[in-house]
């Protein structure tokens, strides 16, 4: 089974988010913002890494990103029900 290194920052809002991917598209550091910025326990403690995912453990519409996109690039936003993320996936074994 394929397991992927993620890691995530989830906001509130879709303007957060893309406000946030120009940062980081600028040179901000992605776990520095994620540590300031997200929603999400993982990410105020660890920088948005959420270690190694396997298919279907996270909700759908994450998953698709963590399985099919290009690696290393920052995805999002992307809508779930808890917010929206941007995604960065490390590598895929």
């Amino acid at each position: 089974m394929p397991v992927a290194g993620v890691r995530h920052i989830l906001v509130k809002t879709s303007l957060e988010a893309n406000r946030l991917r120009d940062r980081i598209a600028k040179g901000a550091d992605f776990a520095k913002l994620a540590k300031q910025f997200s929603q999400c326990p993982s990410g105020q403690k660890a920088g948005g890494d959420l270690g190694e995912v396997k298919p279907g453990q996270m909700v759908r519409q994450f998953d698709k990103i963590v399985f099919k996109s290009e690696l290393i690039k920052v995805h999002g936003p992307v809508k779930t029900q808890f917010g929206f993320h941007l995604i960065q996936v490390l590598y895929r074994t």
